[in-house]
């Protein structure tokens, strides 16, 4: 048997890859994140599996049904949203699995910022503008950042960045980033990437805070900011330069 951890999108029920789906279908157990992923995805599941959302369980419950899993011989669809890479917890449990001596997979999924950029029509890296994307968050309850790893010094980079888990303490976000990019630098917060009820609110460092403020959101939202969302004055690539050879190309110019 082997536990498959599946990265099941940001929300909408299709955004979800094609051997993630087809995972779901054929095994009898599936542990999902209720919080997060779309029930819909339950639909894959094969007649008479066993579904169990681990929302409110503990680490040692969730592994103790993969042991349970693991004993009956049946493989685990282990959904988790987003994708697997960031922020979701895989760490401990395969550390826990391989402590076990339980197999396990893991098949990536369509990360939030990567629908989050969808939702605005916008590249996050654009020539000579910015080429690097930090995804990055700010300490909370449950997690605190580690020393170097703060806003401001990821903002003197001038990078894109798609701040995680931190719109309920956007005035501080602001703050951080003001001297660095600028009042009237682009901020978007988008809220819900690829659900039905997503919101898109856009602004500049100098006007995001009040234009959220109309509808508060406090959770389940992304912040980007970055040059990149509202440029339209930049150096096209060479990517599909007529002038530009490349390996693949063979043009004659």
């Amino acid at each position: 048997m082997t536990i498959h951890f599946i990265g099941a999108g940001p929300g909408a029920p299709d955004l979800i890859t094609v051997r993630g789906r087809e995972l779901i279908g054929r095994c009898p157990v599936c542990l999902y994140a209720g919080s997060l992923v779309p029930a819909a995805l339950l639909g894959h599941c094969p007649p008479g599996a066993r579904i169990v959302d681990t929302a409110p369980m503990s680490l040692d419950e969730i592994v103790a049904e993969c042991r349970r899993a693991a004993d009956a011989g049946q493989d685990v669809a282990r959904l988790h949203s987003g994708d697997l890479s960031i922020w979701s917890a895989l760490g401990e449990q395969v550390r826990r699995l391989e402590a076990e001596g339980i197999p396990y997979t893991v098949t990536p999924g369509v990360p939030s910022f990567s629908a989050a950029a969808a939702a605005l029509g916008r590249e996050l890296t654009l020539p000579e503008l910015a080429q690097t994307v930090v995804l990055t968050r700010t300490s909370g309850r449950a997690s605190a950042m580690p020393a170097g790893e703060d806003l401001k010094a990821f903002a003197a980079t001038g990078a894109t960045l798609a701040i995680h888990l931190s719109v309920h303490v956007l005035d501080k976000v602001v703050a951080d980033l003001l001297p660095f990019y600028g009042a009237d630098c682009p901020v978007a917060v988008v809220y819900r990437a690829s659900w039905p009820d997503e919101r898109v609110v856009r602004g500049t460092l100098a006007t995001i805070a009040a234009e959220v403020a109309k509808s508060p959101i406090e959770r389940t939202a992304l912040i980007l900011v970055g040059k990149v969302l509202s440029a339209h004055d930049f150096r096209e690539s060479a990517l599909y330069d007529a002038a530009y050879q490349r390996r693949f190309r063979g043009r004659v110019t």
